[in-house]
């Protein structure tokens, strides 16, 4: 069980944080929120000085520590995208330039709010991270809370496949079951979807 503000990943939405479209699609479609809001990276504890301005020996286990990315993971912007980007007054459009081979978790001023993953703390969600890690060669995940924006984190299995049902999560992973959400027969309706979201107010 996990308590406080932070989701670590017991109950967590997980995605790519290399997609460049993921930020926008999870904060519309899955929390239901202003699209430009950053989400925080989870990163592998040995490699997070990589990726990250941290120590080689620095730890942020609990998601509380602010650092850049650093300067060899963020891309150049191109002229005609800076000049659009001082003269544009639409946050989304500056959040969705691509600036990073981390697009999901960089941030307009290339900060990230961190949490390292190490096998003492955190078992099984870092050998998850790990397994990524050797498909794709990438030690970071998105990792943000499991619910839509003014819901508590789930608690309970019913909590979790509520909040799946209601969303557009792809897969939701209780223990050992892996659900896929074009194999469920029983979707919600769109009421039925409504009538859960309107319950929980925006931020």
């Amino acid at each position: 069980m996990e308590f406080g503000l932070r989701a670590l990943g017991a109950r967590s939405i997980l995605g790519d944080a290399r997609n460049p479209t993921l930020q926008a699609t999870m904060n519309l479609k899955i929390k239901f929120r202003e699209s430009f809001r950053p989400f925080a990276p989870c990163v592998l504890r040995e490699q997070a000085s990589e990726y990250f301005g941290l120590r080689p020996d620095q730890e942020s286990p609990y998601m509380l520590d602010v650092a850049p990315l650093l300067e060899k993971h963020r891309l150049a912007l191109a002229p005609d995208q800076l000049e659009r980007m001082s003269q544009s007054e639409d946050l989304r459009e500056r959040v969705n330039m691509l600036r990073s081979s981390l697009p999901a978790v960089t941030h307009v001023d290339y900060s990230a709010r961190v949490q390292t993953v190490d096998a003492g703390r955190h078992g099984r969600f870092c050998r998850l991270l790990e397994a990524f890690n050797r498909l794709t060669g990438c030690p970071v995940l998105v990792n943000t809370s499991f619910n839509v924006r003014g819901e508590p984190l789930v608690c309970t299995p019913e909590d979790a496949y509520r909040c799946f049902l209601a969303t557009d999560i792809d897969a939701l992973v209780l223990e050992d079951c892996l659900l896929l959400k074009d194999q469920i027969p029983g979707q919600l309706t769109q009421t039925a979807r409504r009538t859960h979201l309107t319950k929980f107010k925006p931020d």
